[in-house]
């Protein structure tokens, strides 16, 4: 058995290819505030990855329509277990909207670690905002241990290398405080690489355009002899957008560009495709041309998807546009004109169909992955909640299987429980696996999941209850909702409560579990005969696990102990995931 991990875009219409177009979101699934630098014909795209371990998901293209997912830039547990702490971080806490940049040979993430701390009179020594930078030869890995900029408060930052060689600390703060770790306003500073300091003066250089209290996401750029600072505004939801101003200095002052916003959405019905759009970052191709990608939300469900921010790919051209008047003489004044960019200048929206960037490089994309543990190391799409556990799973124990141990913990926040999973990437899919459990002690419990969060999920398992074997579905729906899924009734004659079980009475210990998501309903269903007939246990609607915040749900799989002590393990032959793009 071979591992097939597929990234090429399989669209079924030959019309779309024949008309040399392209779909977005160029990166699905749940990869927001994307960040985007290039290297001769080789394009790289580092995303947000909040709580997950593996972070910081990088992602490669040499047409900007076709994206393989190389690594993570944190893919050892020692990067994340000390001042960059993703071992008990909070939901929507661990890493925010992270920069890459490449200059001389190098390339930097630099990025924020957000926590909060469990027992605030019992504090540990993980800081609210770290704000740190990691280094790589090759932007596949290995990357290096995290370099924390001490005193760099705020969020989102980004790094400048100018053309004189000197280089920049780009962050946020609160109007008015400089040195707080809020948002709202844009600080800079030069940093020295040697050493991880920050040098010389700080200098609050913009508020942002419109709303002034959301401003964030910045990235500074120097072209037509001017630095350009790019940010976000608005927040992450309907109101966001995309800002630019322009400096003869890097440190300002920043004169606004009048067609302010660059792009957005909030000018849209929220009916429209997308929404959301914003968080945005710029790239220059070899031939002149730029592109912009940015994070959007597709509205596959009241305004929400399963999949949450996605990146998507928009061209840009630059045009001469005035930022203000000046008098010249008594009675003449005169306009002064920059060069600002404009962001899909046919129709000024992210559009679903587009126009290829490369007319002879074509879009490929089939949303499937498939893995068959037979290589040695587990591929770069695999992501815990959190880091997980020593011995949390193994591909060595039993050739050809993920070995997936069962752990004391359950569902719950900020636990590192045993559960692994896949970017869903489609709202219309099917998650499937063929799972080897033997379980010998009572609740003992593993299956496949369909997960949001710590407390939304929806898990297919499993169980062993005194002497029987069940497969049962337990529902966690968002925001603590209690419904008639949640408030399940127990299984007759236990004290377990699910909202569907059935008894497996000739359970052998080999079993097939999968989730379809069609018509807006998530349909489950098991095989006891290896594929030959499939029963279906139950269905549910679709919404369960709605992006509504930062991250996406994943497809994966579960194992749990329920509270026990246990050497017991789930053994995993094979995962199959398909998903099935709209249009």
């Amino acid at each position: 058995m071979t591992r097939l991990s597929i990234f090429t875009f399989l669209f079924s219409s030959y019309l779309l290819f024949s008309q040399g177009k392209f779909i977005n979101p160029i990166i699905p699934g749940g990869y927001p505030d994307p960040s985007i630098c290039r290297v001769g014909e080789d394009f790289y795209i580092v995303n947000s990855s909040f709580e997950y371990f593996p972070g910081l998901p990088i992602h490669h293209s040499t047409d900007l329509v076709n994206w393989e997912l190389i690594g993570n830039g944190l893919h050892r547990p020692s990067q994340a277990s000390g001042a960059v702490n993703l071992v008990d971080v909070q939901e929507n806490g661990g890493i925010h909207a992270p920069t890459i940049r490449y200059n001389k040979g190098t390339f930097y993430i630099v990025t924020t670690n957000m926590y909060s701390q469990i027992d605030r009179n019992k504090p540990n020594k993980t800081k609210s905002n770290t704000n740190f930078i990691i280094t790589a030869k090759n932007p596949a890995g290995p990357w290096s241990e995290p370099h924390v900029i001490e005193g760099a408060g705020g969020i989102d930052p980004d790094l400048f290398f100018d053309d004189n060689g000197k280089v920049y600390f780009v962050g946020t703060h609160n109007p008015g405080d400089m040195y707080s770790n809020g948002i709202g306003a844009i600080w800079a500073q030069e940093l020295d690489l040697e050493n991880w300091k920050l040098v010389g003066d700080r200098h609050s250089i913009w508020e942002g355009a419109c709303d002034k209290r959301h401003t964030e996401g910045p990235h500074i750029y120097k072209e037509h002899g001017k630095y350009y600072l790019l940010v976000a505004e608005g927040g992450t939801s309907f109101h966001h957008a995309v800002m630019m101003a322009a400096s003869d200095d890097i440190f300002g002052p920043y004169e606004t560009g009048l067609r302010n916003p660059i792009l957005t959405s909030r000018h849209l019905s929220k009916k429209n495709w997308v929404h959301s759009t914003g968080h945005a970052d710029l790239v220059k191709l070899e031939d002149g041309r730029w592109f912009m990608v940015s994070l959007g939300k597709r509205n596959d469900r009241d305004g929400h998807s399963n999949m949450g921010r996605e990146t998507h790919l928009m061209p840009v051209v630059w045009e001469s546009q005035i930022v203000r008047w000046q008098q010249v003489s008594k009675t003449k004044w005169e306009p002064v004109s920059y060069l600002f960019p404009v962001v899909a200048p046919e129709t000024g929206k992210v559009e679903r169909i587009n126009t290829l960037p490369f007319a002879d490089k074509h879009q490929f994309y089939n949303d499937t992955f498939n893995d068959n543990f037979d290589a040695k190391l587990l591929a770069p799409d695999w992501v815990f909640r959190r880091v997980p556990q020593p011995n949390t799973y193994s591909l060595n124990a039993k050739k050809g299987y993920l070995r997936l141990y069962l752990k004391p913990e359950t569902f719950e926040p900020r636990k590192r429980y045993s559960a692994m999973g896949i970017t869903q990437k489609e709202s219309e899919f099917e998650w499937e696996a063929k799972m080897i459990f033997n379980p010998k002690k009572n609740l003992e419990e593993a299956g496949i999941s369909i997960y949001q969060k710590d407390i939304n999920f929806v898990n297919l398992t499993v169980q062993k209850i005194g002497n029987e074997h069940f497969v049962k579905l337990t529902v966690k729906e968002k925001n603590n909702q209690v419904t008639a899924m949640t408030d399940s009734a127990k299984i007759p004659n236990t004290e377990v409560k699910a909202f569907k079980s059935k008894a497996l009475p000739n359970y052998t210990g080999e079993i097939l579990l999968k989730i379809a998501s069609k018509n807006g309903k998530y349909l489950y269903f098991f095989s006891t005969d290896g594929g030959a007939s499939y029963e279906k246990l139950a269905e549910t609607p679709d919404s369960i696990v709605l992006g509504m915040m930062y991250t996406g749900a994943n497809v994966g799989i579960y194992a749990t102990s329920n509270g026990q002590k246990t050497t017991g393990y789930a053994d995993f032959d094979w995962v199959n995931y398909k998903g099935f793009v709209k249009y």
